[in-house]
């Protein structure tokens, strides 16, 4: 590939690619072009936005880029699903893009990651949002990654962000529950890492202590500015801002997502399966990343109880009602969790049975 490859060789040669250059702060979007000429990123542009907020800042970028001599072009992606990956490739090969620019929360993140990998072409977030860690790692939602594959049948691995733009004017403006959700996804890391440090243990998996530790930092700052974190404040999104491209960079240096995402993840990505089966719309990511973290937490022997009071305190979801989610649905994730990618947890290689689910659930609070 032409662009930023990750890998890591256990006990031998580790090749680490995070992003060049990482901006933020207020009117950072109006930088972009500096930071697209000092990494030598010329020629074409396709920029890969959603339909609505992120359309607007897309359109922003793209008058910004053109009044400095760039050619760029504009992708609106309407449901951030595979149909839109394929889009971009198609748009992307059309204007011969050299690169790519992705403008939104998650969604069209994704797709301008994966459309990167098919093509080996480098590309820049520009975060509208500060939902998760994405922003600045090569880790895809687990659902659009799952039906990539499929209808690709090809196995590419996303890169890392050659760049990221994070105008914190324009995070500070997203909706409130990305500020939730993002601190959700943070928290997350503590049940993450534990799990990863077991699999180390148990399976012989390879483990970054340095990554294990970037992860657990970022997860410690969010936790100190629990009471700070929240929407409208410029400088509560440098903080959550801050914190995530830390988790995001983690990811990069292990080689893989396990200092970000454990059991508590799986269990997200369970509701999100049984959202798409059963028709019912699923929480935000870090939302139920939260939810999963006070259960599996609780299941590891860690401080659940401290770990929930922290995320009541930055007004996170600490119940499946107030989630807007069902008992039922939680306990069928709870079961499912461990089958959904081959990576060993707390969860083992059985999981939890229907009556065990229910016990954790109540006993944290999580459901009635």
């Amino acid at each position: 590939m032409s662009g930023p490859v990750i890998k890591k060789y256990y006990k031998g040669l580790e090749v680490i690619q995070s992003p060049r250059y990482i901006i933020f702060g207020p009117d950072a979007l109006y930088e972009t072009s500096k930071v697209l000429n000092m990494l030598d990123m010329r020629g074409k542009a396709l920029i890969i936005s959603g339909p609505s907020f992120t359309r607007k800042i897309a359109e922003k970028l793209l008058d910004h880029l053109s009044r400095e001599g760039f050619e760029v072009f504009h992708l609106v992606t309407e449901r951030g699903d595979v149909n839109d990956v394929e889009s971009a490739i198609n748009k992307a090969r059309e204007v011969k893009a050299d690169f790519l620019i992705g403008v939104g929360g998650g969604k069209p993140l994704d797709v301008t990651k994966l459309t990167s990998a098919v093509l080996e072409k480098r590309y820049v977030t520009v975060p509208t949002s500060a939902g998760h860690d994405g922003i600045a790692s090569p880790s895809t939602g687990f659902i659009l990654g799952r039906e990539f594959r499929e209808k690709f049948d090809i196995n590419v691995r996303s890169q890392s962000p050659t760049g990221v733009i994070a105008d914190t004017k324009i995070i500070s403006e997203a909706p409130e529950i990305t500020f939730k959700s993002g601190f959700g996804d943070l928290v997350a890391k503590l049940t993450a890492v534990r799990d990863w440090e077991l699999a180390h243990k148990l399976k012989d998996e390879p483990y970054s202590e340095y990554a294990a530790s970037m992860a657990l930092l970022s997860a410690k700052i969010a936790l100190d500015h629990a009471s700070e974190i929240k929407p409208g404040l410029e400088e509560s999104t440098r903080i959550l801002v801050k914190a995530l491209i830390g988790s995001g960079v983690a990811i990069s240096i292990a080689g893989s997502s396990r200092p970000a995402s454990g059991s508590e993840h799986m269990f997200s990505h369970a509701l999100d399966l049984l959202a798409k089966e059963e028709g019912f719309t699923p929480a935000p990511h870090g939302i139920q990343c939260a939810l999963g973290t006070i259960m599996m937490a609780y299941i590891q022997g860690q401080n659940w109880k401290e770990i929930r009071e922290k995320l009541v305190e930055a007004g996170v979801p600490v119940t499946a009602k107030e989630a807007g989610l069902k008992s039922e649905h939680v306990i069928k994730a709870l079961t499912m969790a461990h089958k959904i990618r081959n990576r060993y947890t707390i969860l083992g290689e059985t999981g939890l049975t229907e009556n065990a689910a229910r016990k954790v659930a109540k006993i944290t609070g999580v459901i009635e």
